[in-house]
């Protein structure tokens, strides 16, 4: 006795197995976080990423800041405009402080797993 398969039945499956990749790839999307720089500060001050996590620093302030953390590890935005953005994708593991170098009170860390 052959069995015959219903109309349709292989592209059904060729769709659940496309549906479970597509949950798949989105569930392993990296996350991101934003820092606001406002009133000579970043918040959240201290932020813990993983590595490959997009951090997005928003200055809010009427007035050029930068993100700029020492080291030879470090990172560095350059001046960030008002109402301007600049992200970064850290890759290694580690503790950055970081801060303004226009604004030497403004100070952050940006810890990596």
């Amino acid at each position: 006795m052959v069995k015959r398969r219903a109309p349709g039945s292989g592209a059904l499956a060729g769709a659940i197995l496309a549906l479970m990749f597509a949950m798949s790839s989105a569930q392993a999307a990296p996350k991101s976080y934003v820092v606001t720089i406002e009133n000579m500060q970043f918040s959240p001050p201290t932020l813990t990423v993983k590595r490959g996590e997009r951090v997005q620093w928003i200055n809010k302030d009427l007035f050029p800041h930068t993100v700029t953390a020492g080291g030879t590890h470090g990172f560095d935005s350059r001046s960030i405009a008002a109402n301007a953005s600049w992200s970064y994708a850290p890759a290694k593991p580690g503790s950055y402080p970081y801060g303004c170098t226009f604004h030497p009170t403004m100070h952050g860390t940006l810890t990596v797993q």
